[in-house]
C-alpha cells in the first residue's frame, strides 16, 4: 500500500512541492464551484474532510448566467441561478468549507500528495482532489448576444425552454446536440427555426430523420447570425445573412446557441485519461478518474445531461468516493 508523509499536525500545514516552493497542504482539494463543487464541499466538510474549495474566475459556474431555475427540487416558486448558486455555497461554509476565490492554473497529479498552483502562484498539496470545473458553453462571439444572455440567449433549452412556451424561437448548430434541443423546443413552442451555416445537417441519420418529421421546425439552411435584436424586455428577433448576402429578419423570442461545449479540464490532461473532446473519464457508477485519489464531477465529465441536478448528485458521489479512498489510507 502507498502511504502519504505523515502529517505533522491537524489542520493545513506547509509542506515542500515538487517545485521546492512553501506550499499549503489539505485533505481535500476541490477545484470549481457549481452545483457539483458546492454538493462535494458540503458532503466533504460533514465528514469532516476539511475541504478547501477554489471558485475559479466565475464563482457559481453556468447556472449564474441563468436567471431563472425552475426545475431544481426544493424550489417550488424558483430561484435565480446567482441567488441559488449563494444558497449552496453557505451551506457548505456552514459546515466548515473554505470557499476561496481564484483559478487553478497547473497540475502535476504525477504523485502524491497531488500538486495544483492556483493564479499561477499559490501552492496547494491535496491527499484527494476533485475536479468540478464544470464546461463552457461555446457562443458565436456576437456583442448583441453578449448583451441578451439570460434576457432571450441561452445555451440550455432543457434549462430555459420552458420559458418560451408558446412563443417563437430559434436554435443555431446542425449537429446532434442542435437537433435534439429543436425537438425539444417543438414540444414547447409554436415554432423553431434551425439555423446552419451549411447546406446539411452534420447531425446523426436518426436525428435528421426526427428534426425532418417535426412539422413545427424549419431548418434554414446556408444562414449566419449577423444580429440579435431585442429591447429592454429581451430578444424579438434575429438578422441572418444566406449565402448570397441577403439579410433575413425571423421574429423569435429566445434565441438558442448549441454549437458544443468545452470541458474546462486542460490543464489535467496530461495526467488524466479524456474523450476525443476533452471530457474526463470517469470510471462508470463511480466519480474515479484514471488517476488514484482523484475524482471528476459535474460537466466536466458529463456530456448528456449537463443539469444542476444531475452535477448536484455527481458531487455527492465525488465525496463519498474520496471519503472512501482516504479511509484506506494511512498518514
Amino acid at each position: 500500500m502507498d502511504l502519504f508523509k505523515p502529517l505533522e499536525s491537524k489542520g493545513d500545514e506547509s509542506k515542500k512541492s515538487s517545485q521546492g516552493a512553501s506550499a499549503e497542504h489539505v485533505k481535500v482539494l476541490i477545484i470549481g464551484s457549481g452545483p457539483a463543487g458546492y454538493t462535494a464541499a458540503i458532503y466533504a466538510a460533514r465528514a469532516n474532510l476539511s475541504p478547501v474549495l477554489y471558485e475559479g474566475l466565475q464563482p457559481g459556474g453556468q447556472l449564474t448566467t441563468t436567471t431563472e431555475v425552475d426545475n431544481f427540487p426544493g424550489y417550488p416558486q424558483g430561484i435565480t441561478g446567482p441567488e441559488m448558486m449563494e444558497d449552496f455555497k453557505k451551506q457548505a461554509e456552514r459546515f466548515g468549507t473554505q470557499v476561496r476565490f481564484g483559478m487553478a492554473t497547473s497540475a502535476d497529479l504525477s504523485k502524491q500528495p497531488y500538486t495544483v498552483t492556483i493564479d499561477n502562484d499559490k501552492v496547494i498539496t491535496a491527499d484527494a482532489l476533485i475536479i468540478a470545473t464544470g464546461a463552457t458553453a461555446k457562443y458565436l462571439g456576437l456583442e448583441s448576444e453578449e448583451k441578451f444572455k439570460g434576457q432571450g440567449v441561452s445555451a440550455c433549452a432543457t434549462c430555459d425552454g420552458f420559458f418560451y412556451k408558446g412563443q417563437d424561437v430559434a436554435v443555431v448548430g446542425g449537429g446532434d446536440t442542435a437537433c435534439e434541443e429543436a425537438t425539444y423546443l417543438a414540444g414547447i413552442c409554436k415554432k423553431v427555426y434551425m439555423i446552419v451555416r451549411k447546406p446539411y445537417l452534420r447531425a446523426s441519420k436518426a436525428m435528421q430523420d426526427r428534426v425532418a418529421a417535426t412539422k413545427n421546425i424549419e431548418v434554414l439552411y446556408e444562414h449566419n447570425t449577423k444580429e440579435i435584436v431585442g429591447d429592454m424586455s429581451g430578444v424579438n428577433g434575429a438578422v441572418l445573412t444566406n449565402t448570397k448576402g441577403e439579410e433575413v429578419k425571423i421574429d423569435i423570442t429566445g434565441f438558442f446557441v448549441a454549437i458544443g461545449h468545452q470541458p474546462n479540464a486542460d490543464i489535467f490532461k496530461d495526467f488524466i485519461d479524456m474523450d476525443e473532446t476533452g471530457y474526463i473519464k470517469t470510471i462508470p457508477g463511480t466519480s474515479k478518474t484514471n488517476v488514484e485519489g482523484v475524482f471528476a464531477c459535474g460537466d466536466v465529465q458529463d456530456k448528456h445531461y449537463r443539469q444542476a441536478i444531475t452535477a448536484a448528485g455527481s458531487g455527492c458521489m465525488a465525496a463519498l468516493d474520496a471519503e472512501r479512498y482516504l479511509g484506506t489510507r494511512i498518514f
